[in-house]
């Protein structure tokens, strides 16, 4: 049976339970995979204001997650948790994107299924590490920083493109490397290995984010790289700030121009 992609992506994002999403999630893929869906481009299935997420998840502002000391199991746990969190909120992210935009081409809903896909499997792959250490998700409490820069978002393309990917998910690219050195001196060379398929993949993730910016800023007529900075500043987000993974950022399609823009930016910014 042939199923369209945006309602059951609605349906998706608004499940509660992380398996049932996972679990849906996959069959998105897999139905993609064999042709067995249609995607209505243009139709508007109606995003929810707010991501279904499990009841029980305690949200506290950022400053009052608990921090994580690796040198216990605990803290790793604290850690871990705190990771596959960050992977449910991209999961919602993903399928948010499919959701809310209209009037795209039919390749833009299908990339951010795959990227959905492969943030689900991400947090499967913590959950069960999670497990591992003794901890469940929702055990700790957790915040909903990252869904607030898809509120500000919710209603232009261009700036979801801007500053989700290019941003939160690109940021990761630049933390992921030192904190698996934290995880490999405690000796946990299962998160470092969970952690360099996140990375892999998440380097796919920024630069089909990319990819779409480009895209929307080549039909507006804009300059990718001037109209990223006004974006920032008229959505109230911080940009991107050094350290940079240049290697990582630049397979995501950052160019050597951009980033040393970036640098600039920080550089005046402190001074």
């Amino acid at each position: 049976m042939t199923i369209e992609l945006r309602e059951a992506a609605r349906d998706a994002l608004e499940l509660v339970t992380p398996g049932a999403k996972i679990e849906a999630v996959a069959d998105l893929q897999q139905r993609a995979i064999e042709a067995a869906l249609t995607v209505n481009c243009a139709g508007q299935p109606g995003a929810p204001d707010l991501p279904g997420q499990p009841l029980h998840l305690v949200l506290v502002h950022p400053a009052r997650v608990p921090r994580r000391r690796l040198g216990t199991p605990a803290g790793r746990a604290a850690l871990i948790h705190a990771l596959a969190h960050i992977e449910f909120n991209a999961v919602n992210l993903a399928l948010d994107a499919v959701v809310r935009f209209a009037d795209l081409p039919r390749a833009y809903y299908l990339d951010w299924l795959h990227v959905a896909a492969e943030e689900a499997h991400h947090f499967s792959l913590l959950v069960a590490h999670l497990t591992a250490l003794g901890a469940a998700y929702g055990d700790y409490p957790v915040h909903g920083g990252l869904w607030e820069a898809a509120t500000k978002t919710r209603d232009d393309v261009l700036a979801r493109m801007a500053l989700v990917p290019r941003i939160l998910e690109a940021r990761g690219l630049d933390v992921t490397p030192a904190l698996q050195r934290r995880l490999s001196a405690v000796h946990d060379h299962a998160a470092v290995a969970i952690l360099e398929t996140v990375l892999r993949d998440e380097i796919g993730h920024v630069a089909i984010g990319n990819r779409w910016y480009e895209y929307l800023c080549a039909e507006r007529g804009l300059d990718p790289i001037a109209a990223f900075p006004r974006l920032c500043i008229e959505y109230g987000i911080k940009p991107p700030h050094p350290p940079f993974n240049d290697e990582a950022r630049q397979a995501a399609g950052f160019s050597a121009l951009e980033l040393a823009q970036m640098r600039q930016r920080a550089e005046s910014e402190v001074r």
